[in-house]
């Protein structure tokens, strides 16, 4: 049980009321609601009965396409050959709500500022159909991580990822992109129910260090906005502090404008008082989610335009083509590409749907649309493609292979043992003769798992290292 701070309930009771805390302590003691996002490439029904094989059960959520709630097995969620392949997304309910309200199109340029660990990331990913540009920051290098691994893991071939603070970002970026995501990092106090911690140091003085880094990040994000374009700015707090007055604060200085939002779910007004100051009316537009009303986490919510550009600075960089990015069909890379569509069978109009980029021996590849500039200042671009070997060949790596599922029609083995499997997944040898030898896409349940080695010995796994840290259970 979590021991709400006098810090916290005497906040709450003196901004919000006595029933408000009545029902946010209810809420701090009750026992967290697991979620999950689907993929949209992913079949419902297949993945339902997939899933039942485990004992998890699930419940569709109305007005939200892919999302569920988890009524059995929750403790199973994170485990299942599903869940490593990227067929759906552990997330709150609450967390899915942002990128909607964004609602990014598929040749939209996209930024997602405060990115880690890469839960509404991989959900813009997917509204924008795979598509688009998409580039998604994360100022702290252990947050990073974790963004870098759930891209990789849900198969995103158009997610550029930066390291940098948002303020020295805005100025590369200058009136540049159409849609920008600041979910900002916050208090907490919407998500107490799972992290009780915040209940040990939450307290108002800390409340001055947040707000000044959302407004920052908030400012940021406008300058980096193109004039049209739109912003959304959550948190998953209650503190006005940190939602209406740092919003308050912008649009007084700032040439943007409150958008009017319809949540999918439950919501309430937001606060035009904070003790005997009046904020601004269209401050109204934004939205509260109170977590007991949904059952999920508590968020705020709100919608920005840009009304017109703002000032650039002398030493913003000038958008132009990277050409470090190149086409299926340049000298560079057409060879590989046409060895690797000939052994595997994938169709050179698919390859060419991307570009690539050479580092040494590896080749990374993104969407053929998505843009940038500076590619150097990149984490990463997109997926990697695999490695080219002595004779030309590229090794083709896992995630490329998954993301190629429905386009390889030669070299494969489909395995159907399950004991099986479960060497694959954990990197090990299948000792028995697979004929010819090289490498080969490895298929389980007609769904392509990744890709392996056939020696004299049997068939080596190449499945990720990284992925084979977590347990996996095969049902």
């Amino acid at each position: 049980m979590i021991e709400l701070s006098e810090n916290i309930s005497g906040y709450i009771l003196k901004h919000f009321g006595e029933e408000y805390l009545k029902n946010y302590f209810a809420y701090s003691q009750s026992d967290y609601n697991p979620y999950m996002r689907v993929a949209p490439n992913v079949n419902h029904d297949n993945l339902i009965e997939s899933l039942s094989g485990y004992g998890i059960k699930l419940e569709k959520i109305p007005n939200l396409d892919n999302a569920y709630k988890i009524l059995e097995g929750s403790n199973l969620a994170g485990k299942t050959l599903d869940f490593v392949l990227g067929r759906y997304y552990l997330q709150s309910l609450s967390s899915m709500i942002p990128p909607i309200i964004l609602n990014p199109a598929s040749d939209d340029k996209v930024l997602d500022l405060c990115a880690a660990p890469g839960s509404k990331t991989t959900q813009l990913a997917e509204l924008m159909n795979y598509n688009g540009t998409l580039i998604a920051n994360e100022v702290s290098m252990d947050r990073l991580k974790s963004l870098v691994f759930n891209v990789d893991k849900m198969n995103l071939a158009n997610v550029g990822i930066v390291q940098r603070k948002g303020e020295l970002l805005s100025k590369k970026y200058q009136n540049y992109f159409d849609k920008i995501l600041v979910d900002a990092p916050c208090s907490g106090l919407g998500i107490i129910q799972k992290k009780g911690e915040v209940s040990n140091w939450w307290n108002e003085n800390k409340l001055v260090t947040f707000t000044e880094l959302q407004t920052k990040l908030l400012v940021a994000a406008i300058k980096m906005c193109k004039p049209g374009g739109e912003i959304v700015y959550s948190t998953c707090t209650v503190s006005i502090e940190e939602n209406e007055l740092v919003l308050n604060k912008v649009l007084e200085n700032y040439p943007v404008e409150l958008v009017e939002i319809k949540l999918p779910v439950k919501s309430q007004d937001s606060i035009l008082q904070f003790g005997e100051k009046n904020l601004r009316k269209d401050i109204s537009l934004a939205r509260r989610i109170l977590p007991w009303e949904i059952n999920s986490e508590g968020f705020f919510i709100s919608k920005l335009r840009k009304i017109e550009a703002t000032e650039k600075s002398e030493n913003g960089m000038k958008i132009s083509e990277n050409y470090s990015l190149i086409n299926s069909m340049s000298g560079k890379i057409k060879s590989h590409l046409e060895l690797l569509s000939e052994y595997y069978g994938i169709e050179k109009n698919y390859l060419a749907q991307f570009r690539y980029l050479m580092k040494s021996k590896d080749i990374y590849f993104v969407n053929k649309d998505w843009q940038t500039f500076d590619i150097d200042s990149f984490v990463r671009v997109g997926s990697k493609l695999g490695s080219v070997e002595k004779r030309g060949y590229i090794q083709l790596h896992t995630l490329a292979a998954q993301i190629f599922s429905e386009k390889i029609t030669k070299n494969i083995i489909e395995l159907n043992q399950k004991n099986e499997i479960e060497i694959y997944l954990k990197g090990g040898i299948i000792k028995r003769d697979f004929g010819e030898t090289g490498q080969k896409i490895v298929k389980y349940r007609n769904e392509v798992i990744g890709t392996a080695v056939v020696s004299k010995e049997g068939l080596k796994s190449q499945f990720p290292r990284e992925y084979r840290t977590q347990e996996i259970i095969v049902a």
